[in-house]
Formats: C-alpha cells, structure tokens, sequence
C-alpha cells in the first residue's frame, strides 16, 4: 500500500510517503513560515527526490485535527485537492492519537498535549498492549487542570509530548513530580510518519472516506467565532 501523508496540525509542518512497512520519505519543519508557504513545496520536493509516481498512491493520510484552525484547513484543503485529482480516498487521523502512535511500544501511559490557548489543551490518554493502541481518553479539548488531576488519579509514570508540554511543563511537573516523564526532541512533535502508520491500521479496518466527505475536526469554535458570541452576548 502506497500513502502520502499530511500533518498541518500544529507548529510543525510535516509529509510522508511510505509504502507498506517501509517509510520511504519523511519532510518535517517547523520554522517561522506559515504551512501555507511550506506544505505544498515540502510535498513536491519529497516527491522529486523519490521514485514515487503521484498517480500510483492508494490513499491519502492527512491529520483531521484538533489543532490550529488554520493550520488544518491548510491540511483539508491539500488533502481533498489531491484526493479529488486523483480519485483517492483520505484516511482522517486524529491528530492526537497521531502524536501518541509516536511512542509505539512504551509501556507508560502516554499523554500527547498540544496548547490550545486558554490554559486549555488538545489531549487524550494512550496506552499500548503489545502492538496495539489502546484509547484509555479520547481526544478532548480541556483545562490543563483537569487533564493532570485525571492523570494523577492513575498513579504510575504518564510520558508527556506535544507543543503544549513546554508552555505548562511547571504545572505537569508540580502536578505529577517523579511520575512526569518527557519526550525526546525526535518524538515529542507531530511526524507525518506516525500518521501515516496509523492510518495504515485503519484502513485495514475501513476507515477512510471520500475526498468530498473529509471534513477536519476542531473539537471547538476559533477564538474569533468565540469573540463574536461574547460580544453578540454583551449586546443583548
């Protein structure tokens, strides 16, 4: 099976191409530039400098979100672009358990975080059995706060990853002490590679859809359609 994949999701902009259990090309950034300046030249630089012929991939992966808004509209857009050229389906990720699929094989529990402003963050509860990832939270939107209380209440090493990590590591570190465990520079970002592999398990399940039906998953309304209902809600 030939994927190309897509994460947008966050800071980091990142594509793949990988073919059966073999990753044949991975392009990961995560500079200044917006991934509307970065995404398309990274997808047609790895394509050149492979022996991928575009036209013969089965499926494209794409990170469906939560994350930046803008960042998966980018991501959907590519995505159902080239799944409409080329009459593809997408296999949709979600960009969380992306980012645990990371740390395949750990026999912690294992905490992705992504800011998501507010001292709220982009996160779930992971653990593997074997080869398999279970799903002990499914990914939410929620209050730094209640993400480590619930954490606690295991009692045993959580391994954090993801941009947020860095923005409240004094309150992970406060809340869990020794049990706080963090992830290397080469695991603790989004990889297109971990998408791509996951997705490789769902669409051995069925999991995929049209090009048209692909919609990304924001979990929760953009600051500015929030600023608008409060300000909506302040004119009553």
């Amino acid at each position: 099976m030939k994927l190309l994949v897509l994460d947008s999701s966050g800071l980091v902009a990142s594509v793949a191409l990988i073919e059966d259990d073999q990753l044949i090309a991975e392009y990961t950034t995560g500079n200044k530039l917006t991934h509307s300046q970065t995404l398309l030249p990274m997808l047609d630089e790895v394509i050149k400098r492979t022996s991928f012929e575009i036209e013969d991939i089965d499926a494209v992966a794409v990170a469906k979100g939560p994350g930046s808004f803008t960042g998966l509209r980018i991501g959907a857009a590519t995505a159902k672009g080239l799944g409409l050229a080329l009459d593809k389906p997408i296999i949709p990720v979600p960009t969380v358990d992306g980012l645990a699929y990371q740390l395949f094989g750990t026999s912690m529990i294992i905490c992705p975080m992504m800011d998501a402003r507010r001292k709220q963050v982009y996160t779930g509860f992971y653990r593997f059995e074997g080869s398999e990832m279970k799903v002990l939270k499914e990914q939410c939107a929620q209050s730094v706060e209640d993400t480590l209380t619930q954490l606690r209440e295991y009692n045993e090493p959580v391994i954090f990853l993801g941009d947020g990590v860095p923005v409240y590591k004094e309150e992970i570190l406060e809340k869990m002490g020794d049990l706080a465990i963090f992830a290397p520079a080469h695991a603790n970002r989004q990889r297109a590679a971990a998408v791509g592999t996951l997705a490789q398990v769902y669409f051995a399940q069925g999991i995929y859809e049209s090009a048209d039906e692909f919609v990304p998953e924001y979990l929760r309304k953009s600051q500015a359609e929030r600023e608008r209902e409060e300000r909506l809600h302040g004119q009553k």
